[in-house]
């Protein structure tokens, strides 16, 4: 991840759920009521015989006057806008209206507040109120217009909804109608008949027909600001990514509110195809019974290669597909971990790969096809008790913990205590290419991903190893000299110990669904531990804890800790590492009693595996850079304009004040 697509990661802060909409409505019920009580003073002027009623009637008042357009204009807006083609729901639209109330209600209130202060009339309020009400209808247009794929004046009828119904109130219930009265003709009353100024509020009297005419002309002149400002932020993103930015930000609102998969279906317009490897090993026990071939039971002389039907229940998989779980939440990849692992017959280990974030799928579809992959990797796959005893080595800031297993190897690096995010494809299958060089047939060589300063002190380039840096170069000298040293490890016979704990730790203190899960390995007497915990990186320190305490529980001597990278916990943190939020005494004794849980599991098992290809749709080369570039620039140059825009129909509207 670089820093430019840090900065994109950060916009999960932003990311809620809209509440369902009866606790929306009410609220903006509530929130009326209150706000009645507060502004219209019913007892200055009919007395205060009875108080307790005339709060009731100022609390009345403000739920017909403030909260019913709310109410209206939660339940109609969606109806008005699925009927034109747009898709604003329920819940969305709740939403919407009670922060288009509550903008009301501020204005309201800081207008009363300078009139009371400067001495200056009602209609002073009543100026404000009609600038409020055609602030929220541009707000409700550009929100319509960023959820709902309709053309602008088809947006501006559900968008209208909220203002209109208070326009109607007010004239029903304000001045405005006395007016129109002079004599006794049909249409005169008909207006008496509309007319319930003796049951309005006082204060409604001083709403007149210059109101409406204003509400009217700046209802279109926001409009049309609104426009500018869609056209101006939409320009640069058809340049360079032929999408417009409304998807983009229609797809967010809808995974922020209501997990919709739309922001899949905008990535997969950006996709590129990828050809991805997937590399498996499965470790099975065996069923009772002597192999010919290994009759001696060390496995040390033609590799203890197992009769299928000797082959028992699978015990644990790792999966390791070079695909990277993102961008965020379950969108796109962002639970691949948990997929590949439900996928495995035994416990599955889908630690991180070498892959950054230009291969996030685009879709949770994607994720069948690794899956796919990785059952065809085990077709016919030879199944042998031979494996190595495990090593670590190092080269600069990199380190490796490998260990082979029949014709494989799996090949665990880090740079801890040194903060490192995601490898880069290309460097990760260079090194691949490196620990292959001295006769291992297949590697899965995970990224550890386990330390990390996070998003605001790992620089610019937040730890992102790329091709031509010096740690790039530290990783192939390490997959060089592990994968010599596997070639010329001692043999013997495999055996396996797995534990697993889901935890009680949930997404948002750093730790996905597949918890905390342990594999401890024995070869030739020789024993190596693997921790692999459903996070995103990990706070610097921690890892030096976890291998400190499984080595004192155990002692166990290779040992390493690695992270899926599972993006699940950040769904509303883009900075969610493991160590983040729960306590590391409490992790440390997880991981202990699992480490010995799996210690005292460990029998014979048999390994067999490969590597399969998959054609996947990904984000592709620098598509990730330029979308985060864009995002970034819409959202500094969009504050920008936004100001701009506003400040340009704000000073139209005082104009049209002066002038009317």
């Amino acid at each position: 991840m670089t820093a430019t697509q840090g900065r994109l990661a950060g916009l999960s802060k932003f990311i809620f759920r809209a509440p369902r909409w009866p606790r929306t409505l009410a609220f903006a019920v509530l929130l009326g009521g209150l706000t009645g009580i507060a502004v219209f003073d019913s007892a200055s002027t009919m007395g205060s015989r009875y108080p307790v009623l005339l709060v009731g009637q100022d609390a009345w008042q403000g739920i017909v006057f403030l909260g019913a357009p709310t109410v209206v204009a939660a339940l109609t807006t969606t109806t008005i806008d699925r009927a034109l083609g747009g898709g604003l729901t329920n819940d969305r639209s709740a939403l919407l209206a009670l922060l288009c109330e509550l903008f009301v209600v501020v204005v309201l209130v800081v207008a009363g507040v300078f009139a009371a202060l400067l001495g200056l009339s009602q209609r002073f309020v009543f100026d404000a109120l009609v600038v409020a009400l055609a602030s929220i209808f541009a707000l409700r247009l550009l929100a319509v217009l960023a959820v709902s794929r309709v053309s602008l004046p088809v947006a501006s009828v559900p968008a209208s909804v909220q203002t209109v119904v208070a326009a109607l109130l007010l004239f029903v219930y304000g001045g405005t109608a006395r007016l129109l009265i002079d004599g006794g003709s049909a249409y005169e009353a008909y207006v008496v008949f509309l007319s319930r100024t003796d049951q309005g509020p006082p204060v409604f009297d001083a709403v007149t027909i210059d109101h409406f005419l204003l509400l009217g002309a700046l209802c279109l002149l926001y409009a049309v600001a609104v426009w500018a400002f869609l056209v101006a932020v939409e320009r640069p993103w058809r340049r360079a990514l032929d999408v417009s930015v409304l998807d983009f930000i229609r797809g967010f609102i809808g995974y922020a509110a209501e997990e919709s998969r739309d922001l899949e279906r905008f990535f997969e317009r950006l996709g590129q195809e990828a050809v991805v490897p997937v590399s498996v090993l499965s470790f099975r026990t065996l069923t009772e019974g002597e192999d010919p071939d290994d009759r001696d039971g060390d496995a040390t002389t033609d590799g203890g290669t197992v009769d299928p039907d000797r082959l028992g229940e699978e015990k644990a998989r790792f999966v390791l597909p070079m695909i990277h779980p993102g961008p965020l939440g379950e969108i796109g990849g962002g639970d691949l971990p948990r997929r590949v692992a439900l996928s495995a017959e035994g416990i599955g280990f889908p630690p991180h790969a070498t892959a950054g974030h230009d291969f996030n799928l685009v879709s949770e579809t994607e994720v069948d096809c690794v899956i796919d992959a990785a059952d065809r990797a085990l077709d016919g796959a030879t199944f042998r008790r031979e494996g190595t005893v495990p090593l670590s080595v190092e080269s600069g800031e990199s380190s490796m913990l490998a260990q082979g297993f029949g014709d494989a190897a799996l090949a665990v690096s880090t740079f801890a205590p040194g903060s490192a995010d995601d490898v880069d494809f290309a460097v990760g299958q260079s090194a691949r290419a490196e620990f292959r060089s001295d006769g291992v047939e297949d590697v899965l060589l995970v990224d550890g991903h386990n330390c990390h300063t996070g998003l605001s002190g790992a620089g610019p380039d937040l730890g992102h190893v790329t091709p031509g840096s010096k740690r790039s170069y530290d990783l192939y000298d390490a997959a060089g000299l592990a994968g010599e040293a596997t070639a010329q490890a001692d043999r013997g016979r495999t055996e396996l110990g797995v534990a697993w704990d889901p935890t009680e730790w949930t997404p948002e203190e750093g730790i996905g669904p597949l918890g905390v899960r342990v594999a401890v390995t024995r070869v030739a007497g020789v024993e190596a531990a693997y921790v692999l915990i459903d996070g995103n990186n990990m706070v610097p320190g921690l890892r030096e804890d976890l291998l400190a305490t499984v080595r004192e529980a155990t002692g166990i001597d290779h040992v390493e800790v690695m992270t899926t990278d599972n993006h699940v916990v950040n769904s509303t943190r883009a900075d969610n590492r493991v160590g983040d939020e729960i306590d590391a005494d409490a992790l440390c004794e997880t991981v202990r009693s699992l480490a010995v849980d799996a210690h005292e599991d460990l029998e014979p098992v048999a390994v067999g595996g490969g590597t399969e290809r998959t054609t996947v749709t990904v984000f592709g080369n620098d598509r990730t850079e330029t979308l985060a570039t864009q995002a970034n620039a819409a959202l500094s140059l969009g504050a920008a304009l936004a100001a701009a825009v506003t400040l340009f129909a704000m000073s139209v509207s005082v104009l049209l004040f002066f002038l009317t």
